[in-house]
């Protein structure tokens, strides 16, 4: 009997639970890690090829860290809250002897020998690795059709695309292949995914979680996060990679808190700044109103919600523009010169431009940068959190010959990108396609706890997070 046909519905059901709730259950001894991971590649056998997510699926690891997890569990050796979670990794993640191609052509047999420090981390807090999952071509180059991937598509309806670049890390979880996928961030890598395919997604503070082992697309703003289906599990996920890496030149040594002990269920008093005009100008009205009606939930949660008005929008994408061009160009620029035609098309357009962007340049948009960023920060001389739409429209059509989609929309991403600060996308509503909106909150500077704590706080009084797509 094959593995698919080996399914039973109470394992498959296994999949609509949280990381937490998983946890509890391994405990108790009502659930094995080996069911769960099972599970997921059942479901992935069963649906992923309609979907793209997965450009490699790690079936035999899988199963065996499975079993490790499961025998460590069975003896009392507990690693913590993560332990016996299958995840999934973004393949521009580095993972030793196993494919990392940055759904490119250029590492398209590309097995490094050591994995990245927050693949080691997962590992380490007795995750288990499911597979690595598409992207744009370095996380830049994409929704593109010409790569030897096809592009990921959206669980809600296949017929659109699930945001990126983390797109197959955004489709994955919320299609249920895995409770858990890691991301990266740049200008909205991770939430824009998470909005479109109505997860949560956090962008961790700048330097709170390793970039080592991760191919760079701006050196000076990557980041990486958790990509999971609550806050809370948010919290579990980013407390299992989180923490300083001496070997990342951008890793802050900071000591890491327990995120979870921090959702106390209450924002009581929270101050939150509105930036309502980041999204009231160009988004849709279906996300104006949903948005609208969320940040109304905070306010009856008992926060103290003020509408504020920061520099516009297209300033902090102009000066992220700018500064990412140069460096993109500078971290591709050998094969750019020597094999072009071995990238896809939209990078190469989006990429090469920046051999034409001066020195002087390059640096008016840093010192803009860091005049954009100290008057952000400046908002929290009064308020808590910032808060806004986690993306202005619900997911494009996946149509190859449909409009770049950095000529159609500003990022309302790309401010807390700018400015490193922690930022959380969560469910908010539904377009009337049935596609998902999202809510967008941010913080100070290694206060993700505080972020967490207001969205796990919006997500215990409703229930977009728990909706699940119908995959037939």
């Amino acid at each position: 009997m094959s593995v698919i046909e080996s399914e039973t519905l109470e394992r498959s059901e296994l999949l609509d639970f949280s990381i937490a709730d998983l946890g509890r259950m391994m405990r108790n001894g009502s659930v094995s890690p080996v069911e769960l991971t099972t599970a997921c590649l059942e479901r992935i056998a069963r649906h992923d090829a309609a979907l793209n997510s997965f450009i490699t699926v790690t079936a035999e690891t899988a199963l065996s860290q499975a079993r490790r997890a499961e025998a460590e569990l069975a003896s009392g050796r507990d690693r913590g809250p993560f332990h016996g979670i299958p995840y999934a990794l973004k393949d521009n993640v580095d993972t030793a002897g196993i494919l990392s191609s940055s759904h490119s052509k250029i590492f398209i047999d590309r097995k490094p020998a050591e994995s990245a420090t927050v693949a080691q981390k997962l590992e380490q807090a007795g995750g288990i690795l499911i597979g690595k999952t598409s992207t744009f071509e370095f996380a830049i180059g994409g929704p593109s059709w010409d790569l030897p991937w096809p592009p990921a598509r959206n669980p809600w309806n296949r017929n659109y695309l699930p945001g990126g670049s983390s797109s197959g890390s955004g489709a994955a979880v919320g299609a249920r292949f895995v409770p858990a996928a890691i991301g990266t961030d740049t200008g909205g890598s991770i939430r824009w995914p998470a909005a479109m395919c109505g997860i949560t997604g956090l962008k961790p503070t700048y330097g709170r979680v390793s970039r080592r082992g991760v191919h760079p697309n701006t050196y000076s703003l990557d980041h990486c996060g958790p990509m999971t289906r609550s806050a809370e599990d948010c919290a579990i996920m980013l407390a299992a990679c989180a923490g300083y890496d001496p070997l990342d030149p951008g890793s802050i040594d900071e000591p890491v808190p327990d995120y979870r002990a921090a959702l106390s269920g209450s924002i009581q008093g929270l101050r939150i700044a509105l930036v309502r005009h980041w999204y009231e100008e160009d988004a849709t009205e279906e996300v104006i109103a949903a948005v609208d009606a969320a940040v109304n939930v905070l306010r009856e949660l008992g926060a103290v919600v003020e509408v504020v008005t920061l520099d516009p929008l297209r300033d902090y994408v102009d000066a992220k523009t700018t500064i990412s061009i140069a460096e993109l160009f500078s971290v591709h620029e050998k094969d750019l010169r020597t094999r072009p035609q071995d990238f896809g098309k939209l990078l190469r357009s989006r990429v090469m431009v920046g051999g034409l962007v001066r020195a002087e340049d390059y640096v008016q948009a840093m010192r803009w940068r860091a005049e954009l960023s100290t008057r952000m920060m400046a908002q929290f001389s009064r308020f808590d959190l910032l808060a806004t739409a986690g993306w202005l429209a619900p997911a494009d059509p996946a149509d190859p010959d449909g409009v770049d989609f950095f000529k159609k929309r500003q990022l309302v991403t790309m401010p807390f990108s700018l400015a490193g600060l922690p930022a959380l996308v969560v469910p908010c509503g539904f377009s009337q396609t049935r596609l998902p909106l999202s809510l967008q909150i941010a913080g100070r500077p290694f206060d993700e706890a505080t972020v967490l704590r207001a969205g796990d706080a919006y997500q215990r009084v409703t229930d977009w997070h728990r909706t699940k797509p119908a995959l037939g």
